[in-house]
């Protein structure tokens, strides 16, 4: 198991989570007893994730799909330097987007509607 990461939000509310290791498997090392303390707030960590977010709904938004909603989703991971950092899923980083669109109603085709009478039934005169 990784070591604990203390983090402080803005408020000043202790926020301790799971750390990782980074790439070349170096980990911190708290001095003393508890958590090794992280060098920003939980707020300022989070910021790159949330410039991505915000990017990648642009792209889909705003381009030529015009889907009625977008949910992004990728994990994150927190480390006490580098703050918070999209976590890769295998060798990449790991993103999933899911578009979605709500049938229109159809305009030009309206909806047959029965009539007060009950089904209709045919004209006399044209069976004789």
């Amino acid at each position: 198991m990784d070591g604990l990461v203390e983090f402080r939000t803005e408020d000043g509310v202790r926020v301790v989570v799971e750390g990782v290791e980074d790439e070349d498997g170096a980990r911190l090392v708290s001095r003393g007893d508890g958590p090794a303390r992280a060098a920003r707030t939980f707020e300022d960590s989070l910021d790159g994730v949330r410039a991505a977010a915000a990017s990648a709904l642009r792209v889909f938004r705003d381009g030529s799909l015009r889907p009625d909603a977008v949910e992004l989703e990728f994990g994150v991971k927190l480390s006490a330097e580098a703050g918070a950092v999209i976590a890769k899923g295998s060798a990449e980083g790991h993103l999933v987007v899911r578009l979605n669109w709500s049938p229109e109603p159809s305009a030009t085709r309206p909806e047959p509607r029965p009539s007060p009478a009950g089904p209709e039934a045919p004209d006399a005169a044209a069976l004789s």
